[in-house]
């Protein structure tokens, strides 16, 4: 730097606990806390889901090595995947799945090339921590995938979500 001067504090995204400005004097303000949100990969042809902490920064096992375009022909012939945002918040008689976003994402390992609609995954993950359940676009037999590895994580939390068992098409 020239002339002694100190670089600008950059902003940059970080997950935090808590209140994000104590003890930063306004640097920071704007932040969100992801402490209460799951990434869940859903692996449609194999019908398998499991949760892959790394998709919050897109560093997922199943993201690795692979590099991702928002062009679908890219990836052709790919293996599809469903990334779901699960939040978990509180009611009165307990927690509950709150927010269920998902998102589309297709692997081609051969090809070393993936899509994905990035501003899409952000947002939807935006969506799923504002308690909005949105998984309209998934096909029926990933819904019953998730709907299954949801009630096995947690049978309560799935018992108090009402909103996200009519989205999935589950009934009684």
């Amino acid at each position: 730097m020239a002339n002694g001067e100190k670089p600008k504090q950059k902003m940059e995204f970080t997950i935090i606990r808590d209140n994000p400005t104590a003890g930063h004097k306004g640097f920071g303000i704007g932040s969100i806390s992801l402490e209460n949100v799951s990434p869940v990969i859903i692996d449609v042809e194999e019908e398998l889901a499991q949760v892959e902490i790394g998709a919050l920064h897109a560093r997922s096992k199943t993201e690795r090595g692979v590099k991702f375009t928002p062009n679908r022909e890219d990836s052709e012939g790919g293996k599809p995947y469903w990334l779901v945002w699960v939040a978990i918040d509180y009611k009165e008689d307990g927690p509950y799945f709150a927010g269920v976003t998902a998102a589309e994402m297709v692997v081609n390992r051969e090809k070393r090339r993936g899509y994905k609609n990035l501003p899409e995954h952000v947002n939807l993950l935006d969506k799923a921590l504002k308690r909005h359940v949105i998984v309209d676009k998934m096909d029926d037999r990933s819904k019953k995938v998730l709907a299954e590895f949801l009630q096995e994580q947690n049978p309560e939390l799935w018992e108090r979500s009402q909103e996200l068992q009519l989205a999935l098409g589950i009934t009684g």
